[in-house]
């Protein structure tokens, strides 16, 4: 079995960030992730420009080079690869952490699934889970979400030219999408249960939005919600509480994502009384409730998966990095 000192679970922006700042500590982490380095970013539309500068973005001291004042999806992907070779991070990839548990002499035990189909064990005496969000979106529990011509990613609007498109959702993702989609020449529908454009769209988006809303170019149903979906039709409850159908060929479910805690709570990691989706942690340290488990990035989150961004749990690292070494100072059997 290969025993690591610390074990970082999640190659996101702050899986990567915490690996450095133990890495800087003197503590050699291994990164176990089950999709591709930096797979959130990855599955952002091709053409995404971020909110946040440069400046926000960065990790591990490297700068973010970029000739825009905010940066795109492909520009970021480049970055955080070149930080995470510049610092020789040592990084399992598609592999995927089942099970956590402690043992007896209180390190932890790492069962991992390999894309091959191999199980592996590890040991490690600190574990840090920065996992992220993107594998599970927030359902709808509607008929006929699972059908083939739904999904939850958008990638980019191509396949859907000159076709007709519901867009369930009224933030970024759905705003982003919507333009997209109407430059190649969709029909686009957008169902958003709120009563008005949200707060959060980009401001530099919402103009342009707003004006095809206003030009009648793309659709926008406030206060409604989509109850069911079809093979080429959508049903839609509207705010005046009557039912709508609306001919769509494809629907895109853009309602966010949610972190899974099943892998934490396996471990004994407990859950706030006030928010039964946020673990228990200290937020100076990171650390759980279990001795020598720790949480960094959305995996800290609550119910609002949005309170926790990049910009603010890239520096989880080095709270937890701190942390270990002021234990490791005062306790030198825990080295």
């Amino acid at each position: 079995m290969q025993h690591h000192e610390a074990i970082v679970i999640g190659a996101g922006p702050c899986g990567l960030s915490a690996a450095i700042e133990l890495k800087k500590a003197g503590i050699e982490p291994l990164i176990i992730e089950k999709h591709c380095v930096v797979n959130s970013i990855y599955r952002y539309p091709t053409n995404m420009q971020f909110f946040s500068t440069p400046k926000l973005l960065e990790i591990g001291d490297i700068p973010f080079v970029t000739t825009h004042d905010k940066p795109y999806r492909k520009e970021a992907l480049v970055y955080y690869l070149t930080v995470a070779n510049h610092y020789n991070l040592a990084i399992h990839s598609y592999e995927e952490v089942t099970s956590i548990s402690k043992q007896q002499d209180g390190s932890f035990l790492v069962s991992t699934l390999k894309s091959s189909g191999e199980t592996k064990p590890y040991s490690a005496h600190y574990v840090v889970v920065a996992t992220g969000y993107f594998d599970h979106p927030n359902m709808l529990g509607i008929p006929g979400e699972n059908m083939p011509h739904v999904t939850h990613y958008f990638q980019e609007a191509h396949p859907y030219a000159g076709t007709k498109v519901t867009i369930i959702g009224g933030n970024n993702s759905a705003v982003d999408a919507a333009l997209e989609l109407h430059r190649i020449g969709a029909q686009v529908t957008i169902v958003y249960r709120g009563a008005e454009l949200s707060s959060r769209i980009k401001p530099w988006v919402r103009p342009t939005f707003e004006s095809l809303i206003e030009k009648g170019e793309v659709k926008m149903l406030f206060s409604s919600q989509v109850t069911a979906i079809e093979a080429d039709a959508v049903t839609v409850l509207t705010e005046d509480g009557s039912h709508q159908q609306l001919d769509s060929q494809f629907v895109l479910v853009l309602t966010g994502f949610r972190p899974d805690r099943e892998l934490i709570e396996s471990a004994g990691v407990k859950l706030q009384d006030e928010d039964k989706e946020k673990p228990v942690f200290h937020p100076d340290t990171m650390l759980t409730n279990v001795e020598g488990l720790y949480v960094a990035g959305v995996i800290a989150s609550g119910r609002d998966a949005n309170e926790i961004f990049i910009e603010s749990g890239r520096h989880h690292g080095k709270l937890i990095a701190d942390h270990i070494i002021n234990m490791r100072e005062n306790d030198p059997r825990s080295r």
